[in-house]
């Protein structure tokens, strides 16, 4: 039968309310009273009642976590900076998964809040206003993450977008390419790859170059960057293009294999870089150079920004931008044009 606060008092020597003291961390305790509640806590056994804690404390220690899809490598990848961060700071998390459902994010916000939840992560790839109306209302501290879209007027943490697209142009600029192509899926207002090609045009308008050549693909798959190859190759061929800049990882390594099918070899015909470095960059073959997008990071800032909003400390302002890096490999190579 597991032991009470009852035997731990009896087994120290103290009463239920030094016990209780100890436990919570509520009011003071001598030292000595302290190490014989302590002492007898790890001989029994003991476990605290949590639900009971939580009444006395006004304290959960819980931070939910809502994701798109935790099967997703980048999303696990954000989960694990938050769980490991987390412990450090002895918190725990309850993780639902909305498998990108807007009601489903609804009804986990409403679950989360409702088992006393002290701040909520949300991870999501479209913008849910309901959503971040009812975070709002529940005035609880939160963080919203996406990975497609701006979110300048939520809390969030990320990398700078267009920063990050001017310096992997730059890097292929300084690599004696002139003429690179930008692959999107998107160019929607509140789209992040409208940021990426800002950054890319940037780097080009420094060097004067006006020829920027933007082709769209249905999504951000790799079927969709070897659906678009055709097209890619065809303006390869018109316009003797030296590099092709993707938005997204999986898109360049589609175009990659669509351009391997073709008998053209990377980087020896082509460069093709990527942005994201998600986990398959680094397996395939040539790996791919591209942007990273930090998700382990992400993920602990997240949960460190909403701890220090929990516990009363100053924190950064709304949007936190993380260091850039480009992480370079095989599949960019200098032009030799």
């Amino acid at each position: 039968m597991p032991a009470t606060i009852k035997d731990v008092a009896k087994v120290a020597g103290v009463s239920i309310s030094t016990v209780s003291r100890v436990i919570n961390d509520s009011k003071p305790v001598s030292s000595e009273a302290r190490k014989k509640v302590l002492d007898a806590i790890e001989k029994l056994g003991y476990k605290p009642n949590e639900v009971a804690r939580t009444l006395v404390t006004k304290r959960s220690y819980l931070i939910g976590i809502i994701v798109t899809d935790i099967g997703n490598p980048y999303v696990a990848e954000i989960v694990r900076g938050i769980e490991e961060v987390g412990r450090m700071y002895d918190y725990d998390i309850i993780l639902c998964s909305s498998y990108g459902d807007r009601k489903s994010e609804l009804k986990f916000i409403n679950l989360l809040t409702g088992k006393q939840t002290e701040g909520i992560i949300l991870v999501s790839e479209k913008m849910n206003n309901e959503a971040i109306e009812l975070l709002k209302s529940y005035k609880l501290p939160y963080i919203y993450l996406n990975r497609y879209l701006n979110v300048k007027e939520l809390p969030t943490v990320s990398i700078d977008s267009v920063e990050a697209s001017y310096e992997m142009t730059k890097y292929l600029l300084e690599a004696g390419h002139r003429d690179i192509m930008y692959i999107t899926a998107s160019i929607d207002e509140n789209s992040i790859e409208k940021s990426k090609i800002e950054g890319y045009e940037n780097a080009l308008k420094e060097l004067e170059i006006e020829n920027s050549i933007i082709l769209e693909a249905e999504g951000f798959t790799i079927e969709d960057g070897y659906n678009i190859g055709e097209k890619v190759l065809k303006q390869l061929k018109e316009e003797k293009m030296s590099a092709i800049f993707c938005g997204q990882d999986e898109v360049a390594i589609g175009v990659m294999n669509y351009l391997y099918d073709q008998g053209i070899k990377v980087p020896k015909d082509i460069t093709v870089v990527g942005y994201g470095d998600i986990k398959i960059s680094s397996i395939y073959r040539p790996k791919l150079t591209t942007v990273k997008e930090p998700g382990y990071d992400i993920g602990a800032v997240s949960i460190r920004r909403i701890i220090k909003k929990i516990e009363g400390e100053e924190i950064e302002e709304p949007q936190i931008n993380l260091p850039i890096r480009i992480v370079k490999r095989e599949s960019c190579g200098k032009n030799k044009i």
